[in-house]
């Protein structure tokens, strides 16, 4: 059962905005879902991937420093932002909560293919599901290992849910917090996908199977997963305030620094 409401918050300026916000609840499993849809085809939208802080090491095996989101976003003017590629950071393992050890400016590498503005910074040795911005801003899902010329930004995540219209099969059942980002087959819409999680009675998060259909049901012919669990994050900036708002509820209790971000602009607001 699932219960639906398309939200009129100030920073969504109306039902005619290039981004539409809602947020999904449903029961059986329980779980809680933000989705934005932004109309691609509206010339005041600009997609762009940014890193968190500079490269610590130069030509060593580091590429960035670890960042909040929101604090990129507001570097960057983003209106909308999502957490993007996995990543790996210095000395630090996978945990959440008061555990977590992710802290900001942590020296930090994306898994996976990472290009802001043109610039390629991150790599991979096999190719992985990207969400790419060409030259011409054609947006497309597709896989990819080192960045090609006519791609001006590239975001990677680790499965392809959905591939011309069709769940992919799965064989990784785990539940999760999660991140996902989907196009509709003429390319005219992104929809991007915060899933809460790991928290019971209330957001169990979705496996892969259960994400894809989510996405099907909103439309998407193309979709992949983004780096999940505690990066999880959705955040968007106040029409009137210029602050931002961490829509849904991260498992650290607070925003998790990462390597790199999804975000969204909207010029000559």
């Amino acid at each position: 059962m699932k219960t639906l409401a398309l939200l009129f918050l100030a920073f969504a300026c109306g039902c005619a905005a290039p981004i539409r916000f809602r947020y999904e609840t449903q029961k059986n499993p329980p779980n809680r879902l933000w989705i934005a849809e932004i109309n691609l085809a509206d010339p005041r939208v600009q997609v762009r991937v940014a890193p968190g802080g500079p490269d610590p090491d130069g030509p060593g095996p580091w590429q960035t420093t670890l960042m909040a989101p929101t604090l990129i976003a507001a570097r960057e003017n983003f209106d909308l932002v999502v957490n993007g590629d996995f990543f790996e950071a210095r000395n630090v393992r996978d945990a959440e909560g008061a555990k977590s050890g992710y802290r900001a400016n942590q020296w930090a590498s994306a898994v996976g293919p990472a290009m802001t503005d043109g610039i390629v910074w991150s790599v991979a040795a096999h190719p992985r599901p990207c969400l790419v911005v060409h030259e011409n801003s054609r947006i497309t899902i597709e896989p990819v290992a080192h960045p090609s010329a006519d791609d001006r930004q590239v975001i990677s995540g680790n499965v392809m849910l959905v591939t011309n219209g069709v769940a992919v099969p799965q064989t990784n059942h785990a539940k999760h917090p999660r991140t996902v980002a989907g196009l509709n087959a003429r390319h005219t819409k992104l929809t991007l996908v915060v899933v809460d999680g790991r928290k019971p009675g209330v957001a169990a998060g979705m496996e892969y199977s259960e994400l894809a259909t989510e996405m099907i049901h909103l439309g998407c012919d193309t979709a992949l997963n983004l780096d999940g669990g505690g990066s999880s994050l959705m955040a968007a900036r106040d029409g009137a305030s210029r602050a931002y708002r961490i829509l849904n509820q991260p498992t650290d209790g607070h925003e998790r620094p990462v390597a790199d971000v999804l975000g969204v602009t909207i010029r000559d607001r």
